[in-house]
């Protein structure tokens, strides 16, 4: 019976020889994952279900990442890392990133891949809607609620439906000057419309994928959960297995679709038609081209995040920010403490990273974390209070998303948001890039 890569996946997991979409199966879990906001409720479920002394069904496949609300004084969100610290330490969990220690790492969808917890082959569930940024590694990861998290934590296995498969095509090789992952996944989200994926599996192929480095599959699937979808994912191939085996000796099986394999749609792009692209407030398939919307003023631009806040994401950044000056408050956060380490290590133009955002009046970078991409409290680093309008490299543009529900912000891959800064409204990024 031929099959898409996510059935494959999940006949895998559930031990059986095929499957259907529309099935409902039971399937094994290699990974969870919780952190800080889910985390504590996960824990308190786990405990009354299972009983307070119970133990976690497999310690080598629980991940504890906080990074949501990390820096900060609030004490509700201090208390929520503590419950994670105590729970580590009650089950002697060997994969505990826990803030204010020597193994916090940052970000939870950037950690798990550098910390070598992401495989092909492999089911993985988290406490976390992004959590679909793991397909990028040919495994089939996806986001789940506190409830069915616990269970898991007590059994190890999860009942799911087989999601249909959608393909996404993109062909004419790599990607054209000053256009990166992010204006690939927002073409593709402003085409469907945030509904359009519901519960499907947004598979993404064609030598256009194939071309691009892990970080940015990290971008196209990150999002694939703002269109609706279950999971997205990319088959592996010799980049997948060159990342992965730097980080784990781990066993896995890689899988890929077969060429029958039935897709409820296939919809193709070409490289050369696509272009730098932004999602006005506040929905991420509010799609323009960055070229068109010049007219649109900013207060202040944002890189960071788990979408936006990787090494290439700020190599990108750097590409446009050299030997020129911001013209808005730019914000800086690093998705983990070795992303953060990268940039006094890692030099464009002769310059490390870190001189290249000092000398464009960049502020100074922050803390590893999540920080303003999901508001957090008062405090938080780069938390809009006003009517600020921001341009972000964050994944979500919703009413309220980094905090005022009277600011805006527009979504926009590095290249754009770093151009933008510069001139203080949207901006396409060809205009500072050979």
């Amino acid at each position: 019976m031929a099959m898409t890569i996510t059935e494959k996946i999940l006949a895998k997991g559930a031990g059986k020889k095929s499957v259907s979409a529309g099935d409902n199966v039971w399937v094994q879990a290699d990974i969870l994952m919780t952190h800080d906001v889910c985390g504590p409720g996960t824990i308190g479920i786990f405990h009354r279900e299972f009983g307070r002394d119970a133990k976690v069904f497999d310690r080598e496949r629980i991940v504890l990442a906080p990074d949501h609300y990390i820096f900060t004084k609030d004490q509700m969100c201090l208390r929520n890392i503590e419950t994670c610290r105590t729970f580590a330490a009650e089950q002697n969990l060997p994969y505990a990133y826990i803030p204010f220690t020597d193994s916090y790492s940052g970000v939870c969808h950037v950690t798990l891949p550098q910390k070598g917890h992401c495989r092909p082959g492999e089911i993985m569930f988290g406490t976390d809607s992004h959590t679909c940024t793991h397909g990028a590694f040919g495994q089939f990861a996806t986001g789940i609620g506190n409830t069915d998290a616990a269970f898991v934590m007590g059994t190890g296995k999860l009942l799911i439906k087989v999601p249909a498969s959608m393909k996404f095509l993109v062909e004419g090789g790599p990607l054209p000057r000053g256009v990166m992952a992010k204006d690939v996944i927002l073409q593709i989200i402003g085409d469907l419309g945030v509904e359009g994926a519901t519960y499907r599996a947004m598979e993404f192929a064609g030598d256009t994928i194939s071309a691009l480095s892990i970080e940015e599959r990290e971008t196209i699937c990150n999002m694939a959960i703002e269109a609706g979808a279950k999971n997205g994912i990319i088959a592996p191939d010799y980049i997948t297995l060159d990342y992965i085996l730097a980080r784990t000796r781990k066993p896995f099986t890689c899988f890929a679709s077969d060429a029958d394999a039935t897709y409820i749609s296939v919809k193709k792009y070409q490289a050369k038609d696509l272009v730098p692209v932004v999602a006005l407030p506040h929905s991420p398939d509010n799609r323009k081209n960055a070229a068109d919307a010049g007219d649109i003023k900013i207060d202040r631009a944002y890189i960071g995040s788990c979408t936006g806040g990787k090494i290439t994401d700020f190599i990108a950044a750097a590409e446009v920010l050299n030997g020129r000056k911001v013209a808005v408050d730019t914000f800086l956060v690093p998705s983990t403490t070795e992303v953060a380490a990268q940039f006094d290590q890692i030099t464009i133009f002769g310059k490390t990273l870190t001189q290249i955002f000092k000398d464009a009046g960049c502020l100074p970078p922050a803390p590893p974390s999540c920080a303003a991409c999901l508001g957090g409290p008062e405090d938080t680093f780069g938390r809009t209070h006003g009517t600020e309008v921001c341009i972000s490299t964050t994944n979500r543009n919703f009413i309220g998303r980094m905090g005022s529900k009277k600011s805006a912000v527009i979504l926009a891959s590095p290249y754009t948001a770093a151009a933008s800064a510069l001139t203080g409204r949207v901006t396409d990024p060809r205009e500072f890039l050979g």
